[in-house]
């Protein structure tokens, strides 16, 4: 069965009185993938957004987007992983990914980003079989969890 990322919401909310803009995927995939896919991955750059309100200045920002168009070309979206939030505001960047198997993400996450200079990025791994970060994000923007969502499929 395919299940393909349809729909995206961006959602604006306060962290310590801070703005903080979030991205994330509106549906689940359907139950066996979720299964086959247990470990959330967190991509965490912190900078110092102080005089901005907590949010990245100019040239972090720029850098932020370069980062952001190397993890477009990590392989295996949909079979090893998925992308399904990113966050920034509050002096903390965060892009967050649901994945199968750390060894093979984190190699071909370190080949998307090959041509990149080093980044000042920490990367923490979490057991979470039921998709319950995702599900909480989409509660506090008032979107009610469908994890029983109908995959595609080809007839």
């Amino acid at each position: 069965m395919a299940w393909t990322e349809k729909t995206w919401s961006v959602g604006n909310a306060h962290v310590q009185e801070r703005p903080v803009v979030y991205k994330f995927m509106n549906e689940f995939p359907d139950e066996v993938t979720r299964h086959r896919i247990p470990w959330l991955a967190v991509v965490s750059w912190k900078y110092d957004g102080d005089s901005n309100n907590g949010m990245p200045l100019k040239e972090i920002n720029e850098s932020m987007i370069n980062l952001e168009d190397g993890l477009e070309n990590i392989k295996g979206r949909g079979s090893l992983f998925f992308d399904v939030y990113s966050a920034t505001g509050n002096n903390l960047k965060e892009f967050v990914f649901y994945i199968a198997d750390r060894e093979e993400f984190m190699n071909n996450f370190n080949g998307a980003l090959d041509s990149h200079p080093a980044y000042p990025i920490e990367i923490n791994f979490y057991k979470d079989k039921e998709w319950s970060e995702l599900e909480k994000l989409q509660a506090d923007f008032g979107i009610t969890a469908n994890k029983q969502l109908q995959s595609d499929s080809a007839i």
